[in-house]
């Protein structure tokens, strides 16, 4: 007797109980072979950390034939179980959906949304075989979901890959649909804006808006229409939130409603529909070679997240600019507040960029409070370090924009994973002196000749000071008291012997409430004066009291500005207008 044709999975979610924050799950298959194992993902594709998504599932049954059979775990997400014989299977279990990121799961009675990487067990043998996704919900709810749909019902992914790559979202919203370049998309709000709304100005202005960011990218990428056949946003407005993560054919971002009420606000979610969008090409389809394909039970060791995050941080910032959506005055304002940050971050001297993303899985996601003494953002350092090969390449007639086009149609295109090599070929091919010059600054602490490369389009970075005295401490106060939220290394709050989570009580015999009670008493010239001699300083650590003191120093600066340069020739500025507007020279 012949065994029974293989099914493919078959996953059913029953999300009709927002109240109880679970997710049923059902997946049905017909095995290939008496042993079966399958596990659970431990991360989501662009999200560099070992998330154990398995904390979050409850419940695991197997069924077959009626009657459950016993599983073995073989890992910490993994199981096997013997089987009497090939017919089909059901596997059932429960995901806990109580995490609001755009990497985890949350239902609740106004809407769900799923990262498929927490919810899905991918079943061995099957990765490259079609799955099946169907979804149970309330009455009103409809899903959003950026798959074709399945002839039998549900939808249709043709590979586990492309079903872990499908974020889901449902619930009673509105859907708006656009187009850019004649490809459909679709825009989901979660959450209102302060004024009650579900987009964060009218539908025809803003759905305009996002299709002038998204041609705009087609036209950094040197493409007619989008790599994607037809794509989804997903947006979720909720407090405080920002963020946002890529797919192939969509992505969800989240942000607060509070900032988006602010000045620069709307003018910061479309640099993140801009980042997310741009990462259709650059990280989705030209991607780094160890992400091809993914390994989803382990950390990959990744060199080059500094062009996978570092480019498309530096470019989010100029595309609204590129769709003609904000001043060059604007634009200015973001990146000299990125290169004030970046200065100001002492870890760029301890942690090089190159390390800053091998070590992503262990070091960024897992940021503490000592985070800013010894790392740097692969994020922040590769944009700054974006920003001067742009304007190096610009002076030998060139830029980034075009090595970015070179790269998708050698490798994006076809599908090739690149390594560091590729892209140190790509960028020497349009200026040679880069053949020496990058590695040498992802490997060391060297800061890029920043002045020089800013004076060429009529710019300098021009620094601020701070007010009072410098102790090179962050103060938060709370219920705790006034604590130490930060403490910068080799200052002199570091060399008193403070350390994070330390209360402050008095100083110079003066109790301590907030932090402004400090800075008044850390004015310059009064605190100077005492620094040979110290000031006294009483603090709590560990439930007891203890005494130091203080030797502050003098004003540290505390941001860096970028200054347009009144002096600047019609050259220079016509080089400022090209690159703030992404055209080549």
């Amino acid at each position: 007797m012949s065994s029974p044709a293989p099914a493919c999975p078959r996953f059913q979610l029953d999300l009709s109980q927002p109240s109880s924050h679970l997710v049923g799950v059902r997946l049905q298959h017909t095995p290939r072979r008496p042993q079966l194992r399958f596990a659970l993902p431990a991360w989501t594709p662009g999200s560099y950390l070992i998330r154990d998504y398995v904390r979050q599932l409850e419940g695991l049954e197997l069924h077959q034939g009626g009657q459950a059979l016993p599983l073995r775990r073989v890992g910490t997400s993994q199981w096997q179980v013997a089987l009497p014989s090939l017919e089909p299977v059901e596997i059932r279990y429960r995901i806990l959906a109580t995490e609001l990121t755009v990497r985890t799961c949350h239902l609740d009675g106004d809407h769900g949304f799923l990262a498929l990487a927490a919810v899905v067990l991918e079943l061995e043998g099957e990765r490259w075989s079609p799955q099946t996704l169907e979804l149970r919900l309330p009455p009103q709810w409809q899903a959003f979901v950026p798959l074709p749909e399945d002839p039998s019902g549900g939808w249709r992914a043709t590979s586990f890959d492309q079903l872990v790559d499908t974020p889901v979202e449902v619930g009673p919203h509105r859907c708006h649909q656009f187009s850019v370049a004649g490809v459909p998309h679709r825009w989901v709000s979660w959450g209102r804006t302060l004024s009650g709304e579900d987009l964060p100005s009218p539908a025809p202005r803003w759905l305009g808006d996002v299709e002038r960011v998204c041609l705009a990218c087609c036209r950094l990428m040197g493409v007619e229409r989008p790599a994607a056949a037809a794509y989804l946003f997903v947006l979720h407005l909720n407090a405080n939130g920002y963020g946002g993560l890529e797919h192939d054919s969509s992505t969800v971002l989240q942000f607060g409603r509070r900032r988006l009420a602010q000045p620069a606000g709307r003018r910061k979610l479309l640099q993140l529909v801009a980042h997310e969008y741009l990462h259709q090409w650059n990280v989705r389809r030209l991607r780094p070679a160890e992400l091809s394909p993914y390994d989803y039970g382990q950390a990959v060791v990744i060199p080059t997240l500094w062009f996978a995050e570092g480019i498309t941080s530096y470019v989010d910032q100029l595309l609204p600019h590129s769709a003609g959506l904000c001043s060059a005055a604007e634009v200015l304002d973001d990146l000299g507040a990125d290169l004030s940050r970046y200065l100001l971050t002492p870890g760029r001297a301890v942690q090089s960029l190159r390390q800053s993303g091998e070590e992503a899985w262990v070091k960024l996601y897992r940021a503490d409070a000592d985070a800013p003494n010894n790392q740097i953002s692969y994020y922040l350092k590769g944009a700054v370090l974006a920003l001067a090969l742009d304007l190096h390449l610009r002076r030998v007639g060139s830029g980034l924009p075009v090595v970015l086009r070179q790269l998708w149609r050698r490798l994006g295109c076809v599908g090739r994973g690149y390594r560091e090599t590729d892209l140190l070929e790509a960028f020497a091919a349009q200026a040679p002196d880069l053949q020496a010059l990058l590695p040498a600054w992802l490997e060391g602490l060297e800061d890029p000749p920043l002045a020089a490369y800013l004076a060429d389009v009529g710019l300098s970075l021009q620094p601020r000071s701070q007010s009072g005295a410098w102790v090179g401490w962050r103060l938060k106060s709370g219920t705790g008291g006034l604590t130490l939220q930060r403490v910068v290394r080799d200052s002199p709050a570091q060399q008193a012997g403070l350390m994070v989570g330390d209360e402050l009580l008095a100083l110079h015999g003066w109790r301590l409430h907030q932090p402004d009670d400090v800075a008044q008493l850390l004015q310059p010239e009064a605190a100077l004066s005492t620094a040979e001699a110290g000031i006294p300083l009483l603090y709590a650590r560990d439930g007891q009291v203890k005494t130091t003191l203080l030797r502050p120093a003098s004003p540290a600066i505390e941001a860096w500005d970028l200054k347009p340069d009144a002096e600047a020739d019609a050259a220079s500025l016509d080089r400022r207008h090209r690159w703030l507007s992404l055209e080549l020279p």
